[in-house]
């Protein structure tokens, strides 16, 4: 009898507790969605529409011919194609994975990267899914925007210890033609990465 009794318990247990975990995974999925869904976001064209980072201009003076074959001629157009193949090789290439983009109220963060990050600075196609980072292997990136310039971002990205002695971030060579110049898609992660946080400069 107490076997059975003990039995039964704990099926309920593991019922109820099925039941509460299916429960939990519903709400997380959808409750962002349902509270989230009308919050305005910003598409890459309504960004670059109000402003087309003067980085940009400068990439197609100093790379022309590689410019000119991966973007043709620095427009909006051409900034919110190079932001969104940006972005996809951040993601394509792990760099969420050392770099986050997310300034955090503790310790000395805002010292050592600027401002606190807010809520509307994710309000945009290019922080959706928010890019927060698992770790900090190398500096948080969402104030990166005019710290470096391109040229030092494009001798980063092809030999990291060269411009930062001791950096353990691999080379990304493959973002380069033969000849050590930045091709598609070397220009477009210099223009995202120079992108990030360029509204505080607005």
């Amino acid at each position: 009898m107490k076997s059975a009794m003990k039995e039964r318990f704990i099926f309920v247990f593991l019922v109820a507790g099925i039941g509460f975990f299916i429960t939990g995974f519903i709400f997380q999925m959808l409750g962002p969605l349902f509270f989230l869904r009308n919050i305005p976001m910003k598409s890459v064209e309504e960004l670059v529409q109000e402003d087309v980072d003067a980085e940009f201009y400068q990439l197609a003076e100093d790379y022309p011919d590689e410019f000119q074959k991966a973007f043709g001629e620095p427009t909006a157009a051409a900034y919110a194609a190079a932001l969104r193949l940006g972005r996809d090789i951040y993601i394509k290439e792990a760099c969420w994975h050392c770099h986050s983009q997310y300034v955090r109220p503790i310790a000395n963060e805002p010292v050592r990267y600027g401002a606190v990050s807010v809520a509307s600075e994710y309000q945009n196609e290019l922080e959706m899914p928010v890019l927060f980072g698992t770790r900090r292997v190398g500096p948080d990136l969402i104030r990166e925007s005019m710290v470096h310039s391109n040229d030092w971002h494009v001798a980063h990205f092809y030999d990291p210890p060269s411009v930062q002695p001791g950096s353990v971030m691999p080379s990304y060579k493959w973002f380069y033609d033969e000849n050590g110049r930045p091709n598609k898609k070397g220009l477009a992660i210099t223009a995202y990465v120079q992108w990030l946080g360029s509204w505080h400069r607005r």
